[in-house]
């Protein structure tokens, strides 16, 4: 049995001048404006870019949680940033590398073991799965 969560988007206008709104079955968010400003010109409102970032971010922290635990370690905390990058290939744009940084808080582990642990759950974490984009992790384990 699959496990289905939707998210959804609505537009009105042109590429630049138009508008759109964004919301996700949980309503997490509802109705998060979008646009081509809050794109490429840093203005408010969301984009798929950090909607991306955070999803990727999230799936890889509890897949971590997950393989920590079968190895017999439980983290206090364990922080993920997702940076996506969009940059202009030919007549568009193309999402070419995620960088993911981790910083963990994790008793009784060494950083090789939880390097290697954090590089597993980066391969077999869902939504790593489904990216065909570089990425890359750089994974930090806190004193």
């Amino acid at each position: 049995m699959a496990i289905k969560k939707y998210g959804t988007a609505h537009w009105e206008g042109g590429i630049k001048d138009g508008k759109g709104l964004i919301s996700t079955e949980s309503g997490a968010l509802k109705d998060q404006p979008y646009g081509f400003n809050t794109r490429f010109e840093d203005k408010p409102g969301s984009n798929p870019e950090e909607l991306i970032g955070a999803a990727h971010a999230s799936c890889f922290t509890m897949a971590l949680s997950l393989i920590l635990g079968e190895a017999g370690y439980t983290a206090t905390g364990l922080d993920t940033k997702a940076v996506v990058s969009l940059e202009k290939q030919g007549d568009g744009f193309a999402i070419t590398t995620i960088q993911l940084t981790l910083e963990g808080n994790v008793p009784g582990i060494e950083q090789a073991e939880f390097v290697e642990l954090a590089e597993k759950a980066k391969a077999n974490c869902p939504v790593s799965k489904l990216f065909t984009a570089n990425i890359t992790l750089d994974a930090s384990l806190k004193a």
